[in-house]
């Protein structure tokens, strides 16, 4: 049975779990992950009888990072669901992810039945409580009749103004009761709640004016960019202009990596000649992105010689981390439309020759550019990776060094192309969150990044891409460390490498044992083949990339550093410029 096939049980009499999924099918699910236990039994019970796939994940944590990687990867509302308890607390990393990077997905918990709430029944927790500051909005629902207007106003949450998790947790009881089923079609209107803004005519003119003014301006793409559908106006805006553009960590992919007047990412391990230009720029306009300390750097050098303007969509996040000039609260694709026409056309060739001049400074570094003298760098493995995919894979990586490589080596030049967690770090997100993305879009060749340490923590899952028969090809990045923590180790630590060496399972074996062809590659003249056999081979398959292990992220601001003051990787010839800091804040 299809969702168009579906009956409409619309005033009939259905008990509440059959109407949770009668209100999951008219909000569009068609996919949802999760684990059952005690509390959300009656919910799995009533399941079967509606046109929603159920993916059986190895552990909770996997379920939610499943629903953020669907809907980063589709731009829908992802969903989960779990039993009460430990079942419910197990998904609060998840939910923080998305939290943090504002992604929309719904979590549906089980609770205990009402009548033992605060009598701390088994598996009984206040996940409502526990979830309350890393969700945009949660419900405890008791009865029957408030089940399907719940599930209608956490998906409008869920989606509306800035993106966020919300969780709806369901006692048993609710569950179990009868009612009359009623699907209301009115408009939301919530107290308090106002995720649109628009944008007043004169601040557009005011911007447009600071952009005519400006010598040397930069704009900035945040996630912002991705998430509205901002993609073509946004370059639109950068051609008209003749601005160069930089990206966030989560706004890659939101201009084209390719386009001449794209320079990368920003921030802590962003181009060296991106974070010297905004150092230089006398003007700002950053769209959807909220001035994270990792882009930053220390705040009271940042940018200093620039005025500000900064289009976002929440307007909480309005100098909060960095003061503007003109604050524009609206939704980016909206803003951008509207600027727009009110941009003269320009052309900028002495700004543009001054960036390309730190630029070639910075090309003597790459260590792209350098020989290998036959050893495997991981940067090497992510060019190469970009190459052999010939940069249309859709790319989900974990945190770490491998990550800030992916975003410097994988030129990616479509929205919604690369899935990573940015605001919260959390590692055991790829390879989950993958396969979140692969149900999102079964017809695109899905690679997870991820390194050795990483992998471990979520690596169970392999077990679902069994269960599921789906195929991702998953990248280990072993250099036999925790690779970020010990580059800081090394920087700012005096190379004492506490806890960081880690011993891994053989990943080849470990990856037949789940129903996954295993590959080990530690040449570089192997990755070719390797890349290739992986994405050949009809089902997963995991390649362990054996790499250098000691090579470090470059460049890299220091935490709490000035934007410009970067470690730099030494060029041919030249004694390695690390120095030490002592700061780690």
């Amino acid at each position: 049975m299809t969702q168009n096939e579906f009956p409409d049980r619309t005033g009939t009499t259905l008990n509440g779990a059959q109407i949770i999924w009668e209100s999951l099918v008219r909000e569009g699910v068609k996919v949802i992950f999760g684990y059952p236990g005690g509390a959300i039994m009656p919910a799995y019970d009533a399941m079967i009888q509606y046109p929603i796939h159920h993916v059986l994940t190895r552990h909770e944590q996997g379920a939610a990072h499943m629903a953020d990687g669907y809907a980063r990867a589709s731009g829908e509302v992802g969903v989960c669901i779990a039993t009460s308890g430990p079942g419910a607390t197990n998904l609060v990393t998840g939910l923080a992810t998305a939290m943090l990077d504002s992604i929309p997905f719904v979590a549906i918990t089980g609770q205990v039945p009402s009548h033992l709430i605060g009598t701390d029944a088994f598996q009984e927790t206040d996940v409502t409580g526990v979830t309350l500051p890393v969700t945009k909005h949660n419900y405890l629902v008791d009865r029957a009749e408030d089940i399907a207007d719940t599930i209608r106003e956490a998906f409008y949450i869920a989606r509306s103004g800035r993106p966020g998790p919300v969780l709806v947790d369901i006692t048993k009881d609710a569950q179990q009761q009868s009612c009359t089923f009623e699907w209301n079609t009115d408009p939301i209107e919530l107290p308090g709640y106002r995720p649109e803004y628009n944008p007043m005519d004169a601040d557009l003119d005011e911007a447009a004016r600071m952009i005519r003014d400006a010598k040397r301006p930069i704009l900035f793409a945040g996630q912002g960019v991705v998430m509205s559908g901002a993609s073509d106006v946004f370059r639109q805006f950068v051609e008209k202009t003749d601005i160069p553009a930089a990206c966030t960590l989560l706004g890659l992919g939101g201009f084209p990596a390719t386009h001449p007047r794209n320079l990368g990412m920003m921030g802590m391990h962003g181009e060296s000649w991106v974070n010297s230009a905004i150092q230089d720029a006398d003007l700002i306009i950053a769209v959807g992105m909220r001035f994270d300390d990792r882009v930053t750097g220390n705040l009271a050098t940042y940018a200093r010689k620039a005025r500000k303007i900064h289009i976002e969509l929440d307007p909480a996040e309005i100098n909060k981390n960095v003061r503007v000039e003109l604050p524009i609260v609206g939704d980016a694709k909206d803003v951008l439309s509207r600027l727009l026409p009110r941009v003269e056309k320009a052309e900028r060739p002495e700004w543009l020759a001054h960036i390309d001049e730190m630029r070639g400074d910075s090309a003597v570094r790459d260590i792209k550019d350098m020989p290998d003298h036959g050893k495997l760098y991981a940067a090497h493995v992510i060019h190469d990776l970009y190459r052999y995919t010939e940069g249309k894979a859709l790319v989900v990586t974990d945190v770490g060094q491998h990550q800030m490589w992916e975003a410097q080596y994988y030129k990616h030049d479509y929205p919604r192309r690369l899935v990573t967690s940015g605001g919260l770090g959390t590692m055991g997100f790829a390879l989950p969150a993958a396969i979140g993305a692969k149900f999102a879009c079964p017809d695109e060749n899905v690679w997870v990044v991820v390194g050795d340490g990483g992998f471990q923590m979520t690596m169970t899952e392999l077990t679902t891409c069994l269960q599921e028969g789906i195929k991702v090809n998953v990248a280990i990045i072993n250099n036999g460390y925790l690779g970020m923590v010990r580059q800081w180790q090394q920087f700012f630590y005096g190379g004492r490498y506490v806890s960081t060496p880690m011993v891994s399972p053989n990943f080849v074996m470990l990856a037949e044992a789940c129903g996954a062809k295993g590959i080990r590659v530690d040449k570089r003249d192997d990755v070719e083949a390797a890349v290739r056999a992986a994405q050949a081979h009809p089902g997963t398959c995991v390649v362990e990339f054996v790499v250098e292990q000691v090579d470090a992220v470059y460049p890299m601001v220091p935490a709490g550093a000035d934007l410009g003051d970067m470690i730099r990787r030494e060029k041919p010839g030249q004694h390695n410029p690390i120095y030490e800091t002592g700061k780690d804040d």
